[in-house]
């Protein structure tokens, strides 16, 4: 429950963010398929699906304040080719680690909402390996190559993501191996 109007907001913009990232991610995956590039394709399905995870963690920490609210929310725009899109990918996962999350998780803490600070925490942790991702699927499109990869994992819970495993506990979250989605071809 949220008790101050700022994290609120803050809940809502990060909200908004993260749906817009689920369906640029969408996107930006059908793309990459039919540039050959299969595992990236994956990978973009598979964060999405992490983002997803992180939306509906803002959405449930602001479960009190309910009503009608113009939602501003960053992100990025475009749909070019695979390598492109990827550029926007990492300057979106990048925004939200440097920016949004420090500065969201700081009010939060401040305001004592806990809700709100573990939500902030589970998706700045997850940010950080997307934009890992990312960079080196970028690396491998900017060669002609698709990035080798079998499969990858997200928890379901705080939205960490895994490439080819699966941990006995989440290490964000600490919840069962049980708790992860595997995405594969």
């Amino acid at each position: 429950m949220v008790k101050n109007d700022q994290t609120a907001q803050n809940l809502r913009s990060a909200y908004a963010g993260e749906s817009m990232a689920y369906q640029r991610y969408i996107a930006w995956g059908e793309k990459a398929k039919e540039e050959g590039f299969e595992n990236v394709a994956l990978l973009f399905k598979a964060i999405a699906n992490a983002e997803q995870v992180h939306a509906g963690n803002h959405f449930r920490a602001h479960e009190n304040k309910d009503g009608g609210f113009l939602v501003a929310g960053g992100g990025e725009f475009g749909y070019g080719s695979t390598s492109e899109n990827l550029v926007g990918a990492i300057a979106g996962e990048e925004g939200e680690i440097e920016q949004m999350y420090p500065a969201y998780s700081l009010v939060a803490k401040e305001q004592g909402e806990s809700d709100a600070v573990r939500s902030f925490h589970y998706s700045l942790e997850a940010e950080q390996i997307h934009a890992k991702l990312y960079r080196e699927a970028k690396e491998h499109v900017d060669k002609g190559e698709d990035i080798e990869l079998e499969y990858v994992s997200i928890c379901q819970v705080c939205g960490h993501t895994v490439v080819d495993g699966v941990p006995e506990k989440c290490p964000v979250c600490g919840e069962p191996s049980s708790k992860f989605r595997k995405f594969t071809k």
